[in-house]
């Protein structure tokens, strides 16, 4: 099954023009169910995991042992996963049917996303110039500070931050060109704290970096892990002192957040993020009515229970 995977990924690579950050999860997710096949003897030829053999009761099974260490979400993206490869499968005459096709998808939690109050996400963004005499390197805290800025300022994925070029930034304009989901490519906008950070990091750090060299890089000069972004964002967000543990994505949410709470439409953010379905925008709607219910409940004489 390990060579069928390859060629799956392959596919998913040269034909369906997959990021790299999908082919990444579905390569994950398929190699944890073949070593579940394995570890528990099921499916084997000759000791193999072989995808003729697996059948739905067998994928369920799967999904059923997951739940007791995983979350609903990450099972259903697992499952998603199982049923792209069998299908890849079946369409290439490989096996005759789908046996993930029926295995019903758990009922995915409902949660709304860590949002930053506007207050939070000045201090985060405040952060990282007043570590600095703690820092060891002050091309660092620049580095940090307009990564900060940038995400929060247009809203991009960490992915498709450490995936910027130094030829995909136009400071004049204010634009970033970025490449999302899919290889869809979209133009991002920058305010302007955001350009400042950026000019003051290139300047010192980049300016001698060809046009196709990361924007953002390591010591080392390669561009920066996502890893890496989520951990700097998390370090300042503890020096900041603001109680919530920020993460890019929180940046991300923010930023929408904040663009609704100021009157922009759900159609204009959806095109700044990236979405492709205006619903996945509208669960930001959620989270503005979240705050507006606890400011009156907080605030109003007649919200709280009586004693």
């Amino acid at each position: 099954m390990r060579t069928d995977v390859a060629g799956f990924l392959g596919y998913l690579d040269l034909e369906r023009n997959s990021s790299r950050h999908t082919r990444s999860a579905y390569g994950a997710d398929l190699r944890q169910f073949i070593a579940f096949l394995e570890s528990s003897c099921l499916c084997l030829d000759n000791g193999v995991a072989k995808a003729s053999l697996v059948t739905s009761d067998v994928v369920t099974r799967f999904a059923r042992d997951l739940h007791t260490c995983v979350k609903k979400v990450s099972i259903a993206r697992k499952l998603s996963s199982i049923r792209a490869f069998f299908r890849y499968l079946v369409k290439n005459k490989r096996i005759s049917s789908n046996p993930a096709s029926l295995v019903p998808t758990p009922k995915a939690e409902k949660f709304l996303p860590t949002v930053l109050s506007v207050e939070e996400t000045i201090c985060l963004i405040n952060a990282p110039e007043k570590t600095a005499k703690k820092a060891n390197s002050a091309i660092s805290v620049l580095r940090d500070l307009a990564v900060i800025e940038t995400i929060y300022s247009s809203g991009i994925r960490v992915a498709e931050l450490t995936g910027l070029a130094m030829k995909d930034v136009d400071l004049a304009s204010g634009t970033i060109k970025v490449i999302g989901k899919g290889n869809k490519e979209r133009m991002a906008y920058l305010g302007s704290y955001a350009r400042q950070s950026l000019a003051a990091y290139i300047s010192r750090a980049r300016h001698k970096a060809v046009a196709a060299a990361p924007l953002f890089a390591g010591n080392n000069g390669k561009a920066l892990t996502e890893r890496t972004a989520q951990r700097l964002v998390k370090r300042h967000g503890e020096a900041s002192g603001i109680t919530k543990t920020p993460t890019p994505h929180a940046l991300r949410h923010s930023f929408a957040t904040h663009l609704l709470d100021a009157g922009v439409d759900l159609r204009t953010i959806q095109e700044l993020l990236g979405h492709a379905k205006l619903s996945t925008t509208q669960r930001y709607t959620k989270v503005g009515i979240a705050g507006l219910m606890a400011a009156y409940d907080a605030a109003h004489p007649k919200a709280k229970k009586p004693r």
